[in-house]
């Protein structure tokens, strides 16, 4: 089966959903392809910076997300010893410490808007194999399978919005330069207790960060940072003793600690690191994200940079000029705010544990 379009976009993610609804709202035919059998179910960011809430806010998109479900995060507090030492509140003009926002609930308020137009689609369970060339070399579509079966895409332009591990960029032989951090990420998620207030709480286990998030629907993530490469080896310890270092950090979510994380395999691994590629794409190709500078969990960068992506993107993209495209352009746009964010990444990492320096007695 065939089919052809202005522009496919690989990867169902914020960026990639974010940039469909752009192109079909100003006329262009959009194909999205996600290799998930369900749109969310890649682990993704979800906090909203005041970056990525204001590029929502141009498009008249952020009332559909927050109908979905959002929550503000109202406070960051800095524990030791199991009390808060250090707490910031948000700006007035903000309102808010970050919003996490359900990867599922993003997507729908985006996508929802972007099925309003005939000339866009979306195909689940469809994986790229190949990418197709013209006689001069530049790309114009790829091959794909979708529910067991081969199909050909056709495109003017290829979007590679497919993270970290992208596929376009593979194909496309991109270089990527990757950069390791030190640290992994464990993520657990639990049951908040009643009563627990939107926010944001970090604590120092030895000179690891360990971070909790509140989500919506009643929940805390926990991001434990621990040594590179280190998880192997901790797996074979004894995971009561390594479990107890967060119920004493924070020790009114001892009891739903206990009842959610039982064993290491409530725990979700992240290898961390970050990546830039010299070039943002090729003839026919564009890369945006992850897929062209992945972002390590610091900050929660990530997820805005993409929507900031997607946004910059969106107005370079005519119809009546597609073929003739060049992803400089793109690049000279976005290339140094990307990474001015990286170089604030790892300015947080490595200054985290002054924030417990002069922690209060």
């Amino acid at each position: 089966m065939n089919y052809q379009a202005d522009v496919c976009i690989v990867g169902a993610g914020p960026g990639g959903a974010l940039l469909s609804y752009l192109l079909a709202k100003n006329g262009l035919s959009v194909i999205l392809l996600e290799q998930n059998v369900v749109l969310g179910q890649a682990f993704r960011g979800e906090h909203l910076n005041e970056e990525g809430e204001a590029v929502l806010k141009s498009h008249q998109l952020f009332e559909a997300v927050e109908a979905l479900g959002i929550l503000r995060m109202e406070k960051l507090e800095y524990y030791a010893e199991g009390k808060v030492f250090k707490t910031i509140f948000p700006d007035e003009a903000v309102g808010h410490l970050g919003i996490h926002v359900p990867q599922a609930n993003l997507l729908q308020g985006i996508l929802q808007k972007a099925q309003q137009f005939p000339h866009f689609s979306c195909l689940l369970h469809t994986k790229v194999t190949q990418l197709l060339q013209d006689s001069l070399g530049r790309y114009i579509g790829v091959v794909a399978t979708k529910d067991g079966e081969t199909i050909e895409i056709g495109s003017q332009l290829i979007i590679g919005a497919d993270g970290r591990y992208s596929t376009i960029r593979k194909h496309a032989q991109i270089d990527i330069q990757k950069r390791k951090h030190g640290f992994d990420l464990l993520w657990a998620k639990i049951l908040a207790p009643h009563g627990w207030e939107p926010s944001i709480k970090m604590a120092l286990i030895g000179d690891k960060q360990l971070s909790l998030f509140t989500q919506v629907g009643g929940f805390i993530q926990i991001g434990w940072n621990i040594e590179q490469g280190s998880f192997a080896q901790l797996k074979k310890q004894g995971f009561t003793p390594f479990i107890h270092q967060l119920s004493e950090a924070f020790p009114e979510l001892a009891d739903s600690v206990k009842t959610h994380i039982t064993s290491w395999h409530d725990f979700v691994l992240l290898d961390v690191f970050s990546s830039r590629c010299e070039s943002w794409g090729t003839k026919g190709i564009a890369l945006l994200g992850d897929a062209v500078h992945t972002m390590t969990p610091t900050g929660a960068f990530g997820l805005n940079s993409a929507l900031k992506d997607a946004d910059c993107l969106a107005s370079l993209l005519k119809k009546e000029s597609l073929a003739q495209f060049e992803v400089k352009q793109f690049q000279e746009m976005r290339a140094l705010a990307i990474e001015e964010v990286l170089a604030k990444q790892l300015e947080k990492e490595q200054t985290f544990a002054a924030n417990f320096i002069n922690k209060a007695s």
